[in-house]
């Protein structure tokens, strides 16, 4: 016999304890569960939510006669209910009036094989409708299937990697460590759990949108609030790959260390002293192989989230795109008006029709087009393969450097304070020195786009310069303003004094 026989002997007694199966028929009978499973288990639940939601608020019970009036209220929302003989008799549904398709409905939820209503009879001989303990926990447990909170990620899995690095705290209380990592790292697998989910409903509910409203509600009220802010940019920023592989190098290190699994053997003896001590060494194995295997799936799961979340984005915009052009009224304006162009003039192109052709006026009520017509026009721009590529979770490096050229792009020609501190810098002098407008060296649009960051940051405490304007101007001389002349434009001058 190899060492750990009395370790399988152990959980040979732990095996005989009884199935889940076994333990929970004792505590339900089967029909309980029938009640779900049958053609008309949609009404049954919103009947039992009703009677709950109202049994909350009544620890004392109902009367027969309210909880008749909650089931007849759900019935009446449920018109094409028709009971079976096996459940509430053999009365010809149609001949049932709602009133005794109620009673029979709630008689039969309060069955003794069925058991999901408790109809108790006082000693004044009144009647309290109570529902069961564990129909109330199943009820519960069907309504956050049916309504999930908005999935989190904490920061439990980095409490597991810091934890498992710091070895000092380990090795004083080794098991309660262990069991701490455990709890944690099964709380944070269910939460990436609970991301992935949240992503297969958000891109169900934006496949069946039938509006951008909808479309839009999804990305920007349920995506955004309930995977965007609270999950996914919290994973991201966990950067849990680097401390991952430092977390299962330090587990491999405690299952070689024979001292923390002896310490750890000896606490679980000394909480179970009838476990013998190799079924004890054997419970620290499990939990230590527990820990390491559950480490690895995060990683695989986090690449299932990125890709989830990909495949989000790629279907949002793929349904945008789709609905802007099936749905909206203009859509329907736009094709009558052509199937009227067709009938009228048909067989002739539309760009040879020039004036000949009668369109209705704009529906512009009250508008002025400062240039007219023509400057809606908006010459057809060629779009490139690339532009149009759907999202995708690798990006080449040509895209990355085409995105930081263009990124440097708009910060070399944005108007900011760091531009005019570049601009006055050119000028010459040193502090104090007082510059004119009209000798800025403005040869081309660039230098009066710096001039106009000079102006538009003259306040900031970052600029290292000030701006005057002549003293005629604090209107104490001449009110009429001198002209500088840059390019095409006027500047009325001032003065750039450096700090």
């Amino acid at each position: 016999m190899s060492s750990f026989g009395p370790a399988t002997h152990w959980f040979d007694n732990q095996r005989k304890m009884g199935s889940l199966a076994s333990e929970l028929f004792l505590e339900i009978r089967p029909g309980f569960l029938r009640v779900l499973a049958g053609s008309n288990g949609p009404v049954y639940v919103d009947v039992l939510d009703a009677l709950e939601r109202e049994a909350s608020e009544r620890h004392e019970g109902m009367s027969r006669e309210e909880a008749l009036t909650i089931v007849a209220d759900v019935l009446s929302r449920h018109p094409a209910f028709r009971p079976d003989d096996a459940e509430v008799g053999t009365l010809a549904p149609d001949s049932l009036p709602l009133a005794e398709a109620a009673r029979r409905v709630l008689d039969h939820l309060a069955k003794a094989e069925t058991g999901w209503v408790l109809d108790e009879q006082l000693p004044n001989w009144d009647r309290v409708i109570r529902l069961d303990a564990h129909a109330i926990i199943l009820i519960d447990a069907l309504r956050q299937i049916a309504r999930p909170d908005a999935a989190v990620f904490t920061d439990k899995l980095q409490g597991v990697c810091v934890a498992l690095a710091n070895h000092g705290a380990f090795a004083d209380a080794p098991l309660a460590h262990l069991e701490n990592c455990l709890t944690l790292a099964r709380s944070g697998i269910a939460e990436l759990r609970g991301i992935e989910k949240g992503l297969v409903r958000l891109t169900g509910r934006q496949r069946e949108a039938k509006t951008l409203g909808e479309v839009y509600g999804v990305i920007f009220d349920q995506y955004a609030e309930q995977i965007g802010r609270t999950c996914y940019a919290e994973l991201v920023r966990a950067q849990l790959p680097r401390r991952l592989d430092e977390a299962r190098e330090q587990v491999r290190v405690v299952q070689g260390d024979v001292d923390l699994l002896r310490n750890m053997q000896h606490e679980v003896m000394r909480r179970d002293p009838s476990a013998p001590p190799a079924a004890a060494m054997a419970r620290v194995q499990v939990r230590l192989d527990e820990l390491g295997r559950t480490l690895d799936l995060v990683q695989p799961l986090a690449d299932e989230i990125d890709r989830r979340t990909a495949e989000f984005a790629r279907r949002s915009l793929a349904r945008s795109r789709y609905l802007q052009e099936v749905v909206g009224d203009r859509r329907e304006q736009v094709k009558n008006l052509f199937e009227r162009i067709n009938v009228a003039y048909a067989g002739r192109r539309l760009s040879d029709l020039n004036d000949q052709i009668s369109l209705p006026p704009l529906l512009l009520p009250e508008a002025r087009i400062l240039a007219g017509r023509d400057s809606l026009y908006e010459p057809p721009r060629r779009w490139s393969l690339e532009e149009n590529a759907p999202v995708d979770d690798d990006v080449s490096e040509g895209q990355r450097d085409r995105a930081k050229a263009q990124l440097r792009a708009v910060v070399r020609e944005s108007l900011t304070v760091a531009r005019a501190n570049r601009f006055v810098d050119r000028l010459g002098g040193g502090k104090g020195a007082r510059i004119a407008s009209a000798d800025f060296p403005v040869l081309d649009k660039d230098d009066l786009a710096d001039v106009i960051a000079v102006l538009l940051h003259a306040e900031s405490d970052d600029a290292r310069y000030r701006v005057a304007v002549p003293a005629d101007r604090s209107g104490r001389g001449d009110p009429s303003p001198a002209y500088d002349r840059k390019l095409d434009c006027l500047l009325e001058r001032f003065f750039v004094v450096k700090k």
